[in-house]
């Protein structure tokens, strides 16, 4: 399998050297080189989740890696449930979150965490990531204990929810949890520069666990398969999925690249809607992040959109008819809430948004799938203040909840970032 540098189109790697890398020079994600199309899509649909997985994976992977060491792979990543819970006749909830750590990023994280085992040399290596909430817990809960991996994990000081942060930043050992006095995407610039500094990238032996890791994308491509299985039919398939950096929806758009035929598909974004307003106007105008209470989504550069471009300057997909973009504020993600929790459905905000933007623009004929990213229970306090509703806590919350949290704190700049590193690592 050939990857490229979306920047520098002259940095052409196999999948080892961009898992083992992360991002290449100038900053930029890797990408394939192409896509071939499935050859039995029907087939694939008929498929246990795992299997199918088994069999998207060696597709997307080529003869890089022998078939079964993909399938050892595959199966010790995924080997938690996944569920398509029908809603009434034309709409379907995919829950993706009946992993360890209560979202969808434990797929693209365990999996990821199966390369590194394979790839690893032995020397240093250190996973430094950002998180707005849910990659936190996927990332420290996959390399939790796995000798000779540091992981290091920057989020934003007061906006992710308290549980969340218990979920990653309760561990302690290997994994070191830093609080950046900044917004999500000052972490995640953060992460960009340490990939700059020859010290760090060599020293600490570098890596990214953040969807910016094509190992992490590629893993979420194996689930839209189980939406396509979900349906009466594909070809009417429309998707909505909760989008803040995008690696979900360009894990979507794979999955269409290389021959599942759904319709189309809704990136469902907050009042943080850099994408929507591009969508519409062409011109690319980040605000500045507004905090919402689908802080997982807070995100005003999403670092994967390059890569949704990339999809359709290179790989032929007509996002024009394929892609759109709705954004959703918190009293819309409110009233989306209760009207799913009316008709039988507890959904957290992220996945309720994506309910909403489904709702609104599901036409005659078509069949929904919105995407359900995170457990409930995560977001206890937005459930409590919306519905009045007491959630019972999973067994992975409750082991938590009354743990201390043992993040250091860090101001949100690259001189912080790096004294902090060179200390802990």
């Amino acid at each position: 399998m050939l990857l490229c540098n979306i920047k520098d189109s002259s940095e052409q790697v196999s999948f080892r050297e961009a898992v083992l890398r992360g991002l290449g020079r100038k900053q930029g994600l890797f990408f394939p080189d192409r896509f071939e199309t499935l050859s039995d899509v029907p087939g694939l649909l008929e498929m246990p989740f795992v299997p199918r997985s088994t069999a998207v994976m060696q597709h997307l992977l080529g003869d890089e890696i022998d078939a079964a060491t993909v399938e050892r792979m595959v199966t010790s990543a995924f080997d938690f449930p996944i569920a398509a819970r029908a809603l009434d006749d034309r709409v379907h909830a995919l829950e993706l979150f009946h992993g360890p750590s209560l979202a969808f990023k434990d797929f693209g994280a365990r999996f990821m965490a199966r390369c590194l085992a394979e790839f690893h040399d032995g020397g240093p290596m250190t996973i430094l990531t950002a998180t707005s909430g849910d990659t936190g817990a996927a990332v420290a809960h996959a390399y939790f204990g796995q000798p000779g991996i540091r992981v290091v994990i920057l989020y934003p000081k007061g906006r992710v929810s308290p549980l969340q942060e218990k979920l990653f930043c309760t561990l302690g050992g290997n994994v070191h949890t830093v609080a950046v006095d900044a917004d999500f995407d000052t972490c995640q610039q953060l992460v960009k520069q340490s990939f700059e500094d020859p010290e760090l990238k060599e020293g600490l032996g570098l890596n990214s666990a953040n969807s910016i890791n094509i190992a992490r994308l590629l893993a979420q491509v194996c689930y839209y398969f189980e939406a396509g299985a979900a349906v009466n039919t594909i070809e009417n398939m429309v998707l909505s999925v909760p989008s803040g950096n995008f690696g979900n929806i360009t894990a979507g758009l794979i999955a269409r690249r290389i021959g599942l035929p759904y319709k189309r598909v809704i990136a469902a974004t907050n009042a943080n809607d850099t994408v929507p307003r591009f969508l519409a106007s062409g011109h690319w105008d980040p605000n500045p992040t507004i905090e919402t209470i689908t802080n997982a989504m807070d995100i005003s550069l999403p670092n994967n959109f390059p890569r949704v471009l990339e999809l359709g300057e290179r790989h032929g997909l007509s996002l024009e008819n394929l892609l759109s973009s709705l954004a959703l504020d918190d009293d819309e993600t409110r009233a989306a809430m209760r009207t799913l929790h009316r008709r039988g459905y507890l959904a957290d905000p992220h996945s309720a948004l994506a309910w909403a933007a489904l709702d609104r623009c599901l036409e005659p004929g078509e069949e929904g799938v919105f995407l359900c990213t995170a457990h409930p229970a995560k977001f206890m306090e937005v459930i409590q203040e919306t519905l009045n509703l007491e959630v019972p806590l999973p067994a992975e919350l409750a082991a938590v909840r009354g743990k201390t949290v043992l993040s250091s704190t860090i101001a949100g700049d690259f001189l912080a970032l790096k004294r902090e590193l060179t200390t802990v690592c």
